[in-house]
């Protein structure tokens, strides 16, 4: 019989296929805003800059050096001066644009439904998410999983991004889970398998793509299905 009663897992690229969703969005946004006119006249070059640019910012919010409402603008202000491009007008525009519509796409990570219904019936499940909150819902409610859920934590709720220790009490407070009977599940060896194992947790890699690390996993899969092997 498992130790465990509750599972935790991350959203983004965990279940909720960002990088499927997030590359539709924005070739919507290059179409919906005629970038080409702009200088912009391919929408993969625009995507791949895009994505380049938004990581190094989401890392730079997760250390604190970049707020909230400048990521979502800054990212495409600085895609269009890439490509020389100097309208942060229109940056702001794209940026209030992909935030409405990212979160309406639906594409999950490969047997996330299935896996979630056969682990339903047997634990808690609740989500763990440095997603701002106003978006995470709206992915959830959309790709059709966020009945499986009991308690969605986002950061934002406890002023702390993952791996920070206090993402993973306030998870705790109001969930009632206890961390030698939970697991944490996610695909970032830092925000979520670092910060689960420094609170305690067991954890388990989602590493799809295979990639090599030297990180201590307590387990690792490559499909969302082979945690039916371990849970």
């Amino acid at each position: 019989m498992s130790k465990y009663r509750h599972i935790f897992f991350d959203l983004d690229r965990t279940l909720w296929d960002f990088d499927t969703n997030s590359r539709e969005a924005l070739k919507e946004i290059h179409a919906d805003f005629q970038l080409e006119r702009e200088g912009l006249t391919d929408a993969a070059a625009f995507t791949e800059v895009y994505t380049k640019i938004n990581e190094g910012l989401w890392r730079a919010y997760r250390l604190g050096n970049v707020r909230k409402k400048e990521l979502r603008s800054l990212r495409f202000t600085k895609t269009l001066e890439h490509f020389g491009c100097k309208n942060p007008v229109l940056g702001e525009d794209l940026g209030r644009a992909y935030v409405a519509l990212s979160p309406q796409k639906t594409a999950l990570m490969p047997g996330t439904k299935e896996v979630l219904a056969y682990l339903a019936e047997k634990y808690t499940l609740h989500i763990i998410t440095n997603g701002f909150d106003e978006v995470q819902g709206v992915k959830l409610e959309r790709s059709g999983i966020a009945g499986f859920f009991q308690k969605v934590i986002t950061s934002e709720m406890a002023s702390a991004r993952k791996p920070d220790p206090e993402v993973f009490h306030l998870a705790f407070a109001r969930t009632g889970a206890v961390a030698g009977a939970a697991v944490m599940i996610g695909d970032d060896l830092e925000t979520d398998i670092s910060g689960a194992r420094g609170v305690g947790m067991d954890q388990v890699y989602f590493n799809p793509g295979r990639r090599g690390h030297n990180e201590e996993v307590t387990y690792e899969v490559s499909e969302l299905d082979e945690l039916r092997l371990i849970l």
